[in-house]
């Protein structure tokens, strides 16, 4: 079934497509497998056999190659990921975090594969953006001296 979407990120993972589509789809409640396959390589290109995947999160799809440990994530490409108050905030930070993930600072964190998320209350920018100079210093300040964003200090 081809997709509506014009563009689809690519996630490139050492193994096991559907085992990694599984893990984001525990955390994105509303996300959906869309295609499994499994392939192999012809002699002439190596042999090898690799997998893939395509799952839809909060309403993105996604395509997982899972090929071998070639390329690894880092920062230069990151999802945000745009939540409507602290406690959803809190829900993906504990998910990407825990079970491998790490922390990061000013929102931002790493999930067990070692892909970059930042998670960010829709709150947040009405405050860095805010007409009063001491709102906007204030929650620009003390994004500074957070790991996870933490809505009231930065109000």
């Amino acid at each position: 079934m081809p997709t509506q979407q014009k563009i689809t990120p690519c996630l490139w993972v050492e193994k096991d497509a559907k085992a990694v589509a599984q893990y984001y789809l525990s955390i994105f409640k509303d996300g959906n497998l869309k295609d499994y396959r499994q392939f192999k390589n012809p002699p002439e290109f190596g042999g090898q056999e690799f997998d893939t995947a395509v799952l839809e999160l909060a309403g993105v799809e996604f395509s997982i190659l899972a090929a071998g440990p070639l390329f690894q994530f880092n920062e230069a490409v990151s999802f945000v990921i745009n939540t409507k108050d602290q406690a959803e905030t809190d829900y993906y930070w504990e998910a990407l975090t825990s079970n491998g993930g790490e922390e990061g600072v000013c929102g931002w964190c790493k999930d067990k594969f070692g892909l970059s998320w930042q998670i960010v209350p829709v709150e947040y920018f009405d405050l860095i953006h805010n007409a009063d100079p001491v709102v906007r210093e204030k929650a620009l300040r003390n994004t500074f001296k957070m790991k996870k964003l933490i809505l009231s200090e930065l109000k």
